[in-house]
């Protein structure tokens, strides 16, 4: 049920990032096709996080430190257009022009998902 909900909520997210950052977009045709899309590209956005995010934090530990973890914000960005990508590959319209829109919508669906993430507990905080 959390997994659901997080997803639906990363969807939304997505919807208010292409709403309010210019060079981000779903194309589909209609609102239904627009919500299963979002639903879509969340489930990509998750899974690119819960699988290489760890691995990048890992590796690049020193470079967190020394940036003061600046680099997250480089490596979610990049991980949003890797999603783009994934996503662009499995059929669905979702677009994203470039470094600085994925930078700013990176930043948004973070953002969304920390707020998210303290309304729903996790698991293992009981």
């Amino acid at each position: 049920m959390r997994f659901l909900v997080r997803t639906l909520i990363t969807a939304a997210a997505l919807a208010l990032a292409a709403l309010m950052i210019d060079g981000i977009r779903v194309d589909a045709a209609g609102p239904v096709r627009n919500t299963f899309t979002l639903i879509g590209v969340a489930l990509v956005f998750g899974l690119v996080n819960a699988t290489l995010k760890p691995l990048f934090r890992r590796a690049g530990g020193c470079v967190y430190w020394v940036t003061l973890g600046l680099a997250a914000l480089v490596v979610n960005a990049l991980l949003f257009l890797l999603t783009e990508w994934i996503a662009d590959a499995l059929g669905l319209p979702f677009a994203i022009d470039g470094f600085r829109p994925a930078f700013w919508g990176a930043i948004f669906v973070g953002v969304v998902s920390w707020i998210v993430g303290l309304a729903v507990p996790d698991r293992t905080a009981s």
